[in-house]
């Protein structure tokens, strides 16, 4: 549809015909000094001769840059164009609209600065040392579109090197967003996690991200499906991912389509396409709780999820009980960075989630299991509750 605009024949510019074009026009965001530069005094100070002392300074005590350069309060929003949104490998230059996105959701739902980096590299290798040498401009990290199975490597080198939060959004913004909504429907069924037996569809970034937390969070039994089958130890064509994965899940050993994985489960959680047959739907739990949350299409639409189960979520503003990112990442990086945390750990990902789901605890519905991304407790929860957890952790140094 944008390349028929862009190529039409009748003279008018894409932004004559499409808004999202003319929102898009000359970026959707710039820098801005948050100090005066108005006479030689000013400028005296902003730059030459009295930046020298400051730079004299940090050159002495390497830490000072946290408090006399933006670096604590700024995030790297790194990407390859390898898995933007639905579009899959479209490189960097086509990347930067999201990336810019993710910029100013950071800032108005966070209060935290954002600068897009789109790196033109697919190279494992060379993406982990290119951010290496960029890290010193940085507070932290955020790792974007980055496809599987490359985006586990690079994520857990950068851990590795950097003294700075790094986190790939695509794996646990999604996660911890999944688990505050698995909670509060779990409550509002008056079922404990620990009850509950779930099923993911997709072994992907997300999928084996939102396995880990169910796990760490307590979920009775998790499988996990690709393409082929569930995610067992007795397959012999699984990456090494894949074969962690399989250490960690499936508990009751199930082998399998997807299909009889649904037969008698809990919770069914989508993060790969495609379509799950009516059929298959039917034959889960009574009460079950479906998040298909694959975009545009979810892999179960909700006019069929809802003849079944008794909470419905999916990735999409126009149904209820959107899963969506923005409600974790601003106040995960807030809160890390307000205490100039060193990593993101997994104690902090899980009270990022408990406090996300502690928002609407007291309001919860069906149709109400996860706060809108514009209800305004959410990041102040959510930076708080990180914040908290990193001291606990040992990992804050403030």
């Amino acid at each position: 549809m944008a390349a028929e605009i862009v190529n039409q024949k009748d003279g008018l510019e894409p932004d004559v015909i499409d808004p999202a074009f003319a929102l898009h026009r000359g970026g959707k965001m710039a820098v801005q000094a948050t100090v005066p530069v108005r006479d030689a005094a000013d400028l005296s100070l902003a730059y030459t001769p009295g930046v020298a002392k400051v730079c004299s300074a940090i050159a002495e005590q390497p830490e000072l840059v946290d408090d006399y350069t933006w670096k604590s309060q700024v995030v790297a929003v790194v990407t390859d164009g390898s898995a933007v949104l639905g579009l899959g490998d479209i490189g960097p230059e086509a990347s930067l609209p999201v990336m810019e996105g993710k910029a100013i959701l950071f800032k108005q739902f966070g209060g935290v600065d954002a600068v897009p980096i789109a790196l033109d590299t697919q190279d494992t290798d060379e993406i982990v040392d290119t951010v290496v040498r960029l890290a010193p401009s940085f507070g932290g990290v955020n790792l974007e579109d980055i496809s599987a199975p490359r985006c586990f490597e690079i994520e857990a080198r950068l851990k590795e090197k950097l003294s700075v939060p790094v986190f790939h959004d695509d794996q646990h913004g999604t996660a911890i967003v999944t688990l505050a909504a698995l909670r509060n429907a779990a409550k509002l069924s008056g079922r404990a996690l620990g009850e509950l037996r779930a099923v993911i569809s997709g072994a992907g970034a997300a999928g084996v991200a939102i396995a880990r937390i169910l796990v760490e969070a307590g979920i009775g039994d998790v499988a996990v499906c690709d393409r082929k089958s569930i995610v067992s130890g007795d397959r012999g064509d699984l990456t090494e991912i894949k074969r962690e994965l399989a250490g960690f899940t499936n508990k009751a050993g199930r082998t399998g389509s997807l299909e009889s994985a649904l037969e008698g489960a809990d919770v069914f959680i989508g993060v790969s396409g495609g379509t799950v047959p009516e059929e298959a739907v039917a034959t889960m739990a009574k009460d079950s709780f479906i998040f298909a949350m694959a975009n545009p299409n979810p892999e179960i639409h909700p006019d069929v999820a809802r003849k079944y189960a008794s909470v419905v979520a999916t990735g999409r503003s126009d149904y209820p009980n959107q899963i969506n990112n923005v409600l974790a990442f601003p106040g995960i990086f807030a809160g890390a960075l307000q205490v100039r945390a060193t990593d993101i750990t997994e104690g902090m990902k899980l009270a990022a989630a408990e406090a996300l789901a502690a928002v609407v605890a007291d309001e919860l519905s069906a149709d109400k299991v996860i706060p809108s991304p514009f209800d305004e407790r959410v990041a102040p929860a959510v930076t708080s509750a990180v914040a908290a957890a990193a001291r606990a952790e040992g990992v804050a140094r403030r």
